[in-house]
């Protein structure tokens, strides 16, 4: 089921009226990222206010995820002597199949949820359409609602939760941002009409009897019939061996695959069933037309082929969908503060912790190309940065709430001029008791309040790639721009908050002077004072909060060190990895299945879970965020600089495996920042060399492999070369002209139906006048074939419509897989980025010759 944005409120007031105090806690899962970290934080405050018990549990992967349900799920349903309830999963489960994962639906078994009811609040796609749609329980068949929809329960009208919904049954309820109502029209007639529809074996009369085998084998992974489960990888490489008790990474695959599937259905369908001779009908009687009267209708032979191409076409829309690419719609915590703003409790305290989480969603790379580079002022499809026209809209937004919750008069009632509005970054409280967000003019410099400047222009991504840092040439290009600005190297490798006044006065004119001789023209935004911005939107501003005199950071501050604590951990030194490593070396086969390390990882999030609303522990973590964006620098200076990036077939690919920062790249998120950075300097490289962006203004995709010496593993992420549209906000005119172009290609194929009918009956005519039997099978066929004429039209269209949609999009999630599917490669998928996966230190070369070969960008 989902639930619209306009009823967002709705099952939290139902929850907020039926706990008590003595209610059994709500469950919270919570992936291990900063978006959902903050996003967590949001919902357990208004919990609290509310009174409602919960507990929160977070989950490195797909693995911990099926544990949880094993643990703490199962026991709440009602058939296991639980008494229900609600579990909150946040950014974990909008790809997977939700009710099989944590125990809910048993494969053959209509009764299913016993009272769990679970939210799920994600921004990865492509949904889980079985989640979407389905993931109700049913109510009992009867003669007037024996299909799977009409047992859907009051208030559910094709998964679309309604006003009249009465919770507490159970069943899988998605949150939806607006992108289910807008774009999955076509994909939920077709999930409706497979869940409804009739088994019946292909024998080939679809394709041909002859060529029904070669044909079947050209449909590449074709999902399963309809009510019958999709095997998971593990499934189909260890159907033979189930009693295996080897690790789970040893397999070729574990955990679920990025493909989810085909809609289970009750065994009760209703409708209708064909056989070779006869039509039954319905209601189960089984009497043959009478002999006397005439054929009044198609043949069974003409209904199981329309039936069996129904099913191929629906089965495709799903494949296309989920075959589309990944991306990244709504950030989870603008979903919970939209929750919080309908229930009246926005705040500055839960408006700062969404504004961190949006940050940090674009410090990761993920917009609505996927994970991938963003690429800037791309000549190609201009995509206005991250999350495109929509991410646009989501910032104004921040910055009037912003503006509503911190009027910008208090701090000048004294006369002073503001120095955020002069262009100065501000380091400083306005007062002691100053806990207000303020919009600052930040230029894309890193963690610049708590570094020097030249460190913090150094470890910049944006200068690094613009001013190719990582050759002797680039950093002299770099000095010699702080030397046109007037900055001696002394100066600015003294602290920034220490630097001279007067300096930190003319940085931004300075910046803004010297730009565009070095490609630097986004470098510093646009303030209100520069003539660019007279309506006071100030598009491309920071955000930046106050803690009194003891602290003042930027939301990309937070961001950045929230991250390297769940990355890396609090104290984290070269020490600390060594003997991590050489402890490694006693210990058991626990710690080979990753349990151990996902263990290390959950123990981080408590870390960052209580820096959030910490400063003192926030502030001790800049360390470790220093650390790391130093040893990405260095990695990503090391790989270009010796020219250990190879260019394959459909993307570059590097491999680290030597060096003292290795350690360091074993997180995913971790290897994540390291490639976005070189893919960003990548981009700048192509620009130069062939004056645009390969792959269409994309960018080229970039696979990066990290060793993790004590598991045996590289730990592998696939980037997209960015520069994909906003999939939601298409072009309006673009829009029109291809709608006008599908209502001519309707007039077009009407008018030949008509000819092709007035034929057909001057034939019919014809053979009557001769004497001659009418053949009804020929007509069947001839309206079979024009059938499939215009059902092939109408999905050339809609393939183009997915084809705009899926421009861009990150495809290693499907190209993973299938190179899963044909080599014996040792592959472990258990990261909810399906762009991340684990594979055997051995089976790495073969896995990456097999990959090279398949289509990683949309």
């Amino acid at each position: 089921m989902y639930l619209p944005r306009d009823l967002i409120s709705k099952l939290y007031v139902h929850l907020q009226k039926t706990r008590h105090p003595l209610s059994p806690p709500a469950l919270i899962l919570v992936a291990l990222e900063p978006d959902a970290l903050c996003a967590c934080r949001i919902l357990t405050r208004l919990l609290k206010h509310d009174y409602i018990p919960h507990k929160i549990h977070p989950v490195a992967g797909y693995g911990d995820l099926e544990r949880a349900g094993r643990e703490l799920v199962s026991p709440m349903m009602e058939t296991h002597g639980g008494s229900g309830g609600v579990v909150v999963c946040l950014g974990v489960g909008g790809m997977i199949d939700m009710g099989t994962i944590l125990g809910l639906e048993v494969e053959g078994e209509e009764a299913g949820f016993s009272g769990v009811e679970v939210w799920v609040v994600d921004s990865h796609r492509p949904w889980n359409l079985a989640n979407v749609f389905g993931g109700y329980p049913l109510e009992p068949p009867s003669d007037a609602a024996s299909s799977y929809q009409a047992r859907a329960p009051d208030g559910v009208t094709a998964g679309r939760v309604g006003r009249s919904y009465n919770p507490g049954k159970g069943g899988i309820v998605v949150f939806d941002d607006g992108d289910i109502e807008e774009q999955l029209e076509a994909e939920r007639d077709a999930y409706l009409a497979l869940v409804d529809m009739p088994d019946i074996e292909d024998e080939g009369e679809l394709y041909g009897d002859n060529d029904s085998e070669s044909d079947d084998d050209e449909r590449e992974d074709p999902l399963p019939r309809p009510g019958r489960k999709r095997k998971s990888w593990s499934d189909r490489d260890d159907s033979s061996d189930e009693d295996d008790d080897r690790p789970r990474q040893r397999r070729r695959s574990n955990s679920s695959t990025p493909i989810p599937d085909s809609p289970p259905r009750p065994p009760q369908r209703g409708l209708i069933s064909i056989r070779d001779s006869e039509i039954i009908a319905s209601d189960g009687s089984d009497n043959p037309p009478s002999a006397a009267q005439p054929p009044k209708g198609p043949s069974a032979r003409t209904l199981r082929r329309r039936l069996l191409r129904m099913r191929s076409e629906n089965e495709d829309v799903l494949r296309k969908y989920y075959r589309m690419g990944t991306s990244y719609s709504e950030p989870v915590t603008a979903m919970m503060y939209s929750l919080a703003s309908e229930l009246g409790r926005e705040d500055n305290d839960l408006l700062w912790l969404t504004i961190v989480g949006v940050t940090s969603m674009e410090l990761y790379g993920r917009s609505s190309a996927g994970l991938a580079v963003t690429i800037r002022n791309s000549d190609s499809r201009p995509t206005n940065g991250w999350m495109g026209v929509r991410g646009a809209r989501l910032r104004q937004l921040l910055r009037d709430e912003v503006r509503r919750l911190n009027p910008p008069e208090i701090g000048s009632r004294d006369g002073r001029v503001l120095a955020e509005s002069v262009g100065i970054i501000p380091t400083t409280a306005r007062s002691p008791e100053d806990t207000s967000i303020r919009l600052s003019p930040e230029p894309k410099f890193l963690l610049i309040r708590h570094w020097s400047l030249y460190d913090s222009m150094l470890h910049s991504p944006y200068l690094f790639s613009r001013l190719r840092i990582w050759s002797d040439t680039g950093l002299k290009r770099l000095h010699k721009l702080l030397a046109k600005m007037g900055v001696s190297l002394v100066q600015c490798k003294q602290s920034y908050t220490h630097m001279d006044m007067m300096l930190k006065k003319e940085l931004r004119t300075k910046l803004l002077k010297y730009a565009s001789l070095y490609n630097l023209e986004d470098m510093v935004p646009a303030a209100e004072t520069d003539g660019r911005d007279l309506a006071g939107a100030k598009d491309g501003w920071g955000f930046v909060r106050s803690w009194g005199w003891r602290a003042t950071l930027s939301a990309q501050d937070v961001g950045v060190v929230i991250g390297a604590i769940l990355e890396v951990g609090k104290h984290y030194t070269m020490t600390d990895a060594d003997s991590r490593i050489q402890a490694s070396q006693t210990q058991d086969v626990e710690d080979d299945s990753g349990v151990a390390e996902s263990q290390e990882w959950v123990s981080r999030f408590w870390e960052a879970y209580d820096a959030l609303e910490n400063i003192d522990a926030l502030k001790a973590g800049l360390p470790t965020a220093q650390y790391l964006h130093r040893a990405i620098f260095r990695t990503g200076t090391s790989l270009i600089g010796k020219r250990q990036i190879k260019h394959l077939h459909a993307f570059r690919m590097c491999v680290i495996k030597d060096g003292p920062d290795v350690p360091l790249f074993t997180h995913p998120a971790a290897l994540t920042k390291l490639a976005l950075w070189i893919g960003e300097a990548l981009a700048e490289q192509e620009k130069d060399t062939t004056g645009k962006l390969a792959h269409g203004g994309r960018g080229t995709p970039l696979v990066v492999a990290s060793l993790n010496e004590k598991r045996g593993i590289y730990v592998v992420v696939g980037t997209g070369g960015g520069g994909g549209p906003d999939t939601t906000f298409l072009n309006k005119e673009l829009v029109k002209e291809k709608k006008a172009a599908k209502d001519a290609k309707a007039k077009e194929r009407e008018q030949r139906r008509k000819n092709k009918e007035k034929i057909r009956e001057d034939k019919r005519a014809a053979r009557q006048a001769a004497g001659e039997e009418d053949d009804a099978g020929e007509d069947d066929d001839e309206t079979e074939s024009e059938g499939s004429d215009a059902s092939d039209s109408d999905s050339d269209d809609e393939q183009e419509d997915r084809k705009e949609r899926g421009y861009g999009l990150n495809k290693f999630g499907s190209a993973f897989q299938d190179v899963v599917n044909e080599t014996n490669a040792r592959v472990r998928i258990d990261s909810f980025e399906h762009c991340v996966v684990e594979v055997r230190k051995e089976d790495l070369s073969g896995f990456l010759e097999s990959l090279s070969m398949k289509a990683v960008v949309g």
